[in-house]
């Protein structure tokens, strides 16, 4: 693969592995807080398996040549992730086994949104022109559909509960479309990427998203909030929750980053 081309593949590895290595983080930090034992075992399941699809992605960049995958999922500072601002973006206020204050409606409203946009991208990758990629959207794909339907029902059952849940919903749905502007943002080197085939335009896929979550939404009576811009993640602009989370899920590897666990 040229030069061009191959920074192009790495641009958009780093954003797929960025995105599913914090939203997985997040996910991981409702274990044993859930509302119930169920959705504790559940949404840990998920946050495992989303793990493992960011392991995949650092697996192909460390095939580039980019370096180990530990190193690229823990050693890179705020600035050089290109992961999506909604993944990094604190549960709640609090900190987790000591005061949390978390909002399950709002883990809800980000993971359905976020697990919609992934299904989208993931069936977009399954035709990238660059065939380890698309075999890897494959292997997502089989546990995605699961990852989605718990979600939406999550989604669909809180907004058909009472008032109090709906307007909760109402309040953490405005926060996530407030952080969504850069979920299908390739960043400064879009055109590269969409150039080289490795994945359809991203309008092409906002637009698919709309037409996703639009039937859902009118089915429910829910008027979608507008979509904020304030920072693209794809270009490293990020909020100070990212250094926390970082700070968090590097502190062992960088204790002893020669150490073999």
């Amino acid at each position: 693969m040229e030069t061009p081309n191959k920074q192009a593949l790495v641009d958009l590895l780093l954003q797929l592995a960025d995105d599913d290595f914090l939203y997985s983080y997040r996910g991981s930090e409702w274990l044993g807080l859930a509302p119930h034992i169920e959705e504790d075992v559940a949404s840990s399941s998920i946050a495992q398996d989303s793990m493992g699809h960011a392991a995949m992605y650092y697996q192909l960049l460390e095939e580039l040549g980019l370096g180990s995958a530990d190193m690229l999922a823990h050693t890179r500072l705020s600035h050089e992730r290109k992961n999506t601002v909604l993944v990094e973006r604190v549960n709640g206020p609090g900190y987790y086994m000591e005061t949390p204050e978390y909002d399950w409606a709002y883990a809800v409203a980000r993971n359905y949104c976020y697990t919609l946009a992934k299904k989208i991208r993931i069936d977009a990758l399954k035709k990238s022109s660059h065939a380890p990629l698309a075999s890897v959207a494959v292997k997502i794909n089989m546990e995605l559909y699961y990852h989605l339907m718990h979600w939406q029902t999550w989604f669909t059952q809180l907004y058909s509960s009472t008032e109090t849940a709906r307007d909760k919903m109402d309040a953490a749905l405005a926060l996530v479309m407030a952080d969504f502007g850069d979920v299908f943002s390739y960043g400064k080197n879009g055109a590269a990427i969409e150039e080289a085939r490795l994945i359809e335009g991203e309008n092409i896929l906002l637009d698919r998203w709309y037409a996703a979550i639009t039937p859902v939404l009118v089915g429910l009576g829910v008027t979608l909030p507008e979509i904020g811009h304030e920072r693209n993640g794809r270009d490293g602009e990020h909020t100070p929750d990212l250094n926390d989370a970082l700070a968090t899920l590097g502190e062992v590897y960088l204790l002893d980053t020669t150490a073999v666990w």
